[in-house]
């Protein structure tokens, strides 16, 4: 008997697992259980995603649903790992909980580099794992360094084709490869979730603004991201757009929908503020918006890739500067969307929904800032990093890096040439240290 689990924390993600199922992505099972976590700061407040409009929906594709939390109350899913030691007792009482019996399991997992993902990767030893992801993080290099028995059953990143040609960094140190969730597949999924929207305002063809409410991540003040949304109204009023709905992250406080009504007020602008949740994917398919406004979600990019929707950037370059540490796993999203989408600003760019860069040229760059965010995950892209620095690195590309850290790795643009000795200089660097402790000591 072979039981497979589907880990799942979104109903987005769980879609990404419908649409992969109904195109036989996964070989057959006796038993497909989803595996509901819910990893809001408090579970007990926020609903899980088996309990959100839609999932019935989606039910039908799995035997049974079972909760995480409720299998290892009173932790936390994303703070919660087992010892090493207890390892085979947390096997032995899930495989009693789940009626696992003495069944083969399969794992189908989100981010794999962190809880509670790794937690049951390590819980089921042996078991054969596929990451699944929904976003541009999947681009990105592996967040960090994972341990050879679980990456080494890893065998492969199944993912939306939502840059096409351009393949995901994800993983690939342990040579996993990439496998495309079929588009039409995953829009006929979506699909079936829009009739849902019968509670949506009745508004055709509106310029749709996306809100990610990044303050929450200390990536943004409340008033900075404020200000970002009340430059996502104004610019695509500037673009003659007189209808506007605005779509707010859950989470986001009142305020700043009343920042907006107040510019859509002075701007003569009709603002919708949607308060039901709702998928942006059930937006686009049931309002056909004639632009979609954002920061660096990934809904512009299904946007785009997947619905031909006119799309638009705000703020990319501002996120750039402030994502800390450098290797923030947001920085690639970024990267993708400041690269790729037209600026908001740039009124031609908008209209004729002109490209910044090839995806051959794309594909170049987050390799580039992949390695300078994860140096020791991914050591192969340094001679490659180094030669597209070498050649590439101008004032607009400059936004991708930063020169400390350019310094930190000796690659090019760093420190000046006649001084780019000193980065691999162990007699420099060990005068440094000194130096840097008898600092230290005389201010104590």
């Amino acid at each position: 008997m072979t039981t497979q689990i589907f880990q799942a924390s979104t109903l987005y993600g769980t879609a990404t697992l419908a649409a992969a199922l109904d195109s036989g992505c996964f070989r057959p099972a006796d038993r497909r259980i989803l595996l509901v976590c819910n990893n809001a700061a408090t579970p007990e407040t926020a609903p899980a995603l088996d309990e959100m409009p839609g999932f019935e929906r989606l039910r039908d594709r799995f035997d049974d649903v079972v909760s995480y939390n409720a299998a290892i109350f009173p932790f936390h899913p994303g703070g919660w790992a087992p010892r090493g030691d207890d390892l085979p007792l947390w096997e032995r009482y899930l495989r009693h909980e789940w009626q696992l019996g003495t069944d083969d399991v399969e794992l189908a997992v989100e981010s794999i580099q962190v809880n509670p993902s790794l937690a049951l990767a390590q819980i089921f030893t042996g078991a054969p794992v596929t990451v699944y992801a929904d976003g541009l993080m999947s681009y990105g290099p592996t967040r960090n360094k994972i341990d050879p028995l679980v990456g080494t059953r890893v065998d492969r990143v199944l993912h939306l084709d939502l840059v096409p040609g351009l393949k995901p960094l994800l993983l690939t140190e342990f040579g996993v490869p990439g496998e495309i969730v079929p588009t039409p597949a995953f829009t006929k999924v979506l699909a079936e979730l829009a009739p849902l929207g019968d509670e949506l305002p009745a508004v055709e063809e509106p310029a749709l603004l996306l809100g990610q409410y990044l303050s929450a991540l200390d990536i943004l003040t409340p008033e900075q991201e404020e200000d970002l949304h009340v430059r996502m109204l104004k610019g695509a009023a500037a673009l003659g757009h007189t209808r506007v709905v605005f779509k707010p992250h859950p989470s986001a406080p009142a305020r700043y929908t009343r920042s907006l009504e107040q510019a859509a007020e002075q701007l003569e602008v009709e603002l919708t503020v949607l308060d039901t949740p709702v998928l942006a994917e059930v937006l686009y398919q049931r309002m056909r918006p004639a632009l979609v406004v954002g920061c660096f979600s990934t809904a512009l990019l299904t946007a785009s890739a997947l619905y031909g929707l006119p799309v638009a950037r705000v703020g990319t370059e501002l996120l750039l500067e402030r994502l800390t540490p450098y290797e923030n796993s947001n920085r690639i999203p970024v990267t993708i969307v400041d690269g790729l989408l037209p600026d908001l600003a740039d009124t031609a760019a908008v209209a004729e929904q002109r490209q910044g860069m090839e995806v051959a040229a794309l594909g170049a760059l987050v390799r580039a800032v992949g390695f300078a965010m994860q140096p020791k995950v991914l050591p192969r892209l340094r001679a490659e990093a180094e030669a597209w620095l070498a050649g590439n690195l101008n004032e607009r590309t400059q936004r991708y890096f930063k020169r400390k850290r350019l310094t930190s790795l000796a690659l090019p643009g760093g420190v000046p040439a006649q001084l780019s000795f000193i980065p691999r200089n162990a007699t420099v660097r060990r005068v440094a240290r000194k130096a840097r402790s008898l600092r230290k000591a005389v201010r104590r």
